[in-house]
């Protein structure tokens, strides 16, 4: 597979609104059931969806075990 096409293909769709490219989470804090009990996400410096994706498509793209991407 051509690296154009494998960059192409890496691009997630969001789950949840079936959009064909990951949205920009601007937000700086995550709704949390509890101290500690969230979704995966509970301040946007710690960790963020979009930035998430981002690390996880540089990953595979570098066929790496691990990508950070810092703020």
């Amino acid at each position: 597979m051509q690296e154009q096409t494998k960059i192409i293909h890496s691009i997630p769709a969001d789950p949840l609104t079936g959009a064909i490219s990951v949205p920009i989470y601007q937000t700086a804090t995550f709704v949390q059931e509890s101290p500690g009990v969230h979704q995966g996400f509970d301040y946007a410096r710690s960790n963020n969806p979009t930035r998430q994706v981002l690390e996880n498509m540089l990953r595979d793209l570098e066929e790496e075990e691990r990508c950070f991407c810092l703020q």
